[in-house]
């Protein structure tokens, strides 16, 4: 009876939906800047084309010729052979693949579609190019932590050269939720909890990824900004789960991202796998037509996550797969993803009248169009070269920037007594942890082409920054999860031994990524054990978190002297960590997320509302907003990362203190370096809005800056800030700006005072 029931009302919403569609006359706009958009030779093939031949251009399978890794993301494996998908393409059942294996593969399957199929219409080849190709760089986490979204674009770069060499013209990437749930594994492939970061990361990864060229050079993919929204948001940090937030907290917080990605030039999105406030987003009108197209004007193509469609059905959503179809499609989804749903059920649809033969057209366009513009019709096998793939991978190049970006991501949270950086002579260091040595856990999830074995570890980058490689000794001590023989006694020995322990622990690559959310955000047990006999020998400890998300350190790991955040670096992770422990470079990385005091903290974001009972400052109180012994703050904060000099904040500058609707506000602070070392400080600004028609954060991001300082020097850092910076979205849903009193700070993290002050929107 409750499944009669769904099906009848998702029957009406999708009836309601072919009518509002019919009846839209922004639609027949929408369909002619389609066809004007695309060459007379290509808007041709439409009315050529059957009706499965255009069902085929919305069908995208993964690749049956595909490598192992590939093969293990994808949560369904697949049944075809590889001449079997031929004959799909030869068919025009298929508009292309994605996770495929590389150019020769790609050139058997391009040959087909050009010499074989009917229309002669190009393959499309796709893949989950996340952080690095075969070169593989920080996952986008530890990046966003350089606060640098110049190095992300670099990355990104990099990335799009190396795997536009082997045939691939479209990324499913970047990832631009936002996640403030440190429970929840697909935080690795973002940029944190902060919208502003989140926009300039999301900028900066599309513009890396298509390029300065044109998206028809041979070195530049498409982007596909993901997942379309608020998948972040899924309740309890757990994966794939439902998502019920205000359209307001859509529109401040969810929206920017995806917004600064098109803006940039993003002509992809995919639709989200949660639900959201009930409507599942693969199937959710008002997100993808109403918003998305006639409010933003995107006209670029909508895809669906693996198997999204599909997935319509075990919401309870669609009664079958025909249903599915057609709600996917007629709320905007223009292309499916693995299922096959689009190429078996649209045909009938069509014929039936349930789907408008001209919004199957503009679907078709919309694929054409991508195809149009990444130079597939003009040359069909523009990325796919051979000799290209084995020439610009793991290039010198790319390799010096995987390093760089690796020591750049890493984030120092401690350093009682200077004991970092660590004598490159003349002290016998003991590597101590399940990360100590070995090519495992290196690369990080979400990689397809990269390869642990490829990369270098912790031990190894050690050895080469030592004058004497045999002052280092490297023992395990633990497993990831479980206790190993003798491998605590082993490990306290290593460390009597030793003059300075780096206890390198944390989490392996498959506790972050997609699944992987985790009830307790801690240190495994085993490891916790092996810290804390490791620590009673009194030596002095270095701690190296591998991590892919924020942790809850406490006992020996929280009263380590030195704490280093490394993530999952990429291919030169050893050597990058090894900059850093040594002073070969200074730490210069920020939190991108708040690490809490004790799990079930989470989710914790520094920029929540204060409530109505705030705790304040100092000790806690009684009927305060507050957990049971804990302050409503972070352990380490946003923003949070120390450096090797010593940085004070002083002599902030506010002007008169106003700010009118058509001028501007410079606030400056001075910034120096007390210490011996130079040193790279992310100076951040902050506002509260102190009293607003709609509550409002306590301290909000609005702008920071990199800076370097050498031992004893200082520098006036200068912000602007004008009235639109002030937006937000008002009691009507619109954005809108509120005179009134603001506070202020300079600091250096989203808990810090550095400076502070006030100004006035008059």
């Amino acid at each position: 009876m409750t499944e009669q029931r769904i099906s009848r009302r998702a029957l009406m919403i999708g009836g309601a939906v072919v009518t509002a569609w019919a009846s839209n006359p922004a639609r027949a706009l929408l369909a002619q800047a389609g066809t004007n958009a695309l060459p007379a030779s290509v808007e041709a093939l439409v009315a050529q084309m059957t009706v499965e031949e255009k069902a085929g251009q919305l069908t995208l399978m993964a690749a049956t010729w595909a490598g192992g890794a590939a093969n293990a993301l994808n949560p369904i494996a697949a049944t075809a052979s590889f001449d079997e998908q031929l004959a799909e393409v030869k068919a025009g059942r298929l508009t292309g693949v994605f996770n495929g294996n590389g150019a020769t593969m790609a050139r058997r399957m391009q040959t087909v579609a050009m010499r074989d199929q009917r229309l002669k219409i190009p393959l499309l080849f796709a893949a989950d190019i996340i952080h690095g190709f075969r070169t593989v760089f920080p996952m986008p986490l530890a990046e966003a932590g350089s606060f640098e979204p110049e190095l992300a674009e670099r990355t990104a770069r990099a990335a799009a050269v190396e795997a536009s060499a082997a045939g691939i013209d479209w990324t499913f990437a970047p990832m631009v939720d936002i996640a403030r749930d440190q429970r929840w594994g697909r935080g690795i492939e973002g940029a944190g909890e902060d919208v502003l970061l989140g926009r300039m990361m999301a900028d900066a990864r599309v513009r890396g990824f298509q390029g300065k060229r044109g998206l028809t050079a041979d070195d530049a993919v498409m982007s596909c900004a993901k997942h379309f929204a608020a998948y972040g948001a899924g309740e309890a940090g757990l994966d794939y789960n439902s998502v019920d937030v205000s359209e307001r907290t859509l529109r401040d917080v969810y929206f920017p991202p995806f917004q600064a990605a098109f803006a940039a030039g993003s002509g992809t999105t995919m639709a989200a796998f949660n639900d959201l406030s009930g409507v599942p987003a693969t199937a959710n009108p008002w997100l993808l037509d109403t918003v998305l197209r006639d409010e933003w004007k995107f006209d670029g193509l909508v895809v669906s996550d693996y198997t999204g469609d599909m997935e319509l059905i075990d919401h309870g959503f669609a009664a079958d797969a025909r249903e599915a179809t057609k709600l996917a499609f007629m709320a905007g989804v223009d292309m499916s993803m693995q299922s096959g749903f689009y190429i078996t059920h649209l045909p009938d649809l069509v014929a039936k009248g349930e789907v408008p033969m001209a919004r199957l057209d503009d679907a078709v366009r919309r694929v054409l169009a991508l195809k149009v513009r990444l130079g597939l019709f003009d040359n069909p096998f523009r990325r796919i070269d051979p000799k290209r793939e084995t020439t610009r991978v793991r290039t010198k190049a790319h390799l010096a920037l995987a390093r760089e970006a690796g020591r750049r991501s890493i984030v120092m949270l401690k350093n009682d007594g200077d004991l970092l950086p660590l004598p490159r002579s003349g002290k016998r260091i003991a590597l101590i942890g399940p990360f100590a040595s070995g090519q495992q856990n290196l690369i990080g999830p979400w990689n397809v082409y990269g390869s642990d074995a490829d990369a270098v570890d912790l031990l190894t980058g050690v050895r080469a920054a030592l004058a004497d490689p045999s002052l280092v000794t490297a023992t395990a001590g633990s497993g990831v999860d479980a206790a190993l023989p003798g491998g605590i006694e082993a490990a306290v020995a290593a460390a009597q031994a030793a003059d300075i322990v780096v206890l390198s622990i944390g989490e392996s690559q498959d506790m972050s990524g997609e699944a992987q959310s985790r009830t307790d955000i801690v240190v495994p047990a085993a490891q916790v054990a092996l810290a804390e006999a490791v620590a009673a020998t009194g030596k002095p400890i270095v701690v190296v978190l591998r991590n892919g998300r924020a942790l809850v350190l406490d006992g020996a790991v929280w009263n380590a002297p030195a704490i280093l955040v490394t993530w999952f670096l990429g291919s030169q992770s050893g050597p990058a960590i090894a900059d850093i422990l040594f002073g070969i470079e200074g730490p210069s990385a920020r939190l991108p997320v708040s690490f809490p005091h004790a799990t079930g903290q989470e989710p914790y974001h520094y920029d929540h509302k204060s409530t109505g009972r705030p705790n304040g400052p100092g000790e806690l109180k009684p009927f305060k907003a507050h957990y049971r012994g804990l302050p409503n703050t972070a352990a380490f904060p946003f923003g949070h990362g120390l450096t090797y000099g010593r940085i004070d904040y002083s002599a902030l500058g506010v002007g008169d203190g106003r700010l009118t609707a058509s001028g501007a506000l410079t606030v400056t602070a001075t910034i120096a370096n007390r210490g011996t070392r130079a040193a790279e400080e992310v100076v951040q600004l902050y506002i509260q809005d102190v009293t607003a028609s709609i509550t409002r954060p306590v301290r909000q991001l609005m702008a920071f800056r990199k800076i370097r300082l050498a031992p004893g020097a200082q520098q006036t850092v200068s912000f602007t800030l004008r009235r639109d910076d002030l937006t937000f979205i008002g009691l009507d849903l619109k954005p809108t700006v509120e005179p009134g009193r603001f506070r202020l700070w300079v600091a250096p993290s989203a808990e810090a005072e550095g400076v502070a002050g006030e100004f006035t929107l008059v």
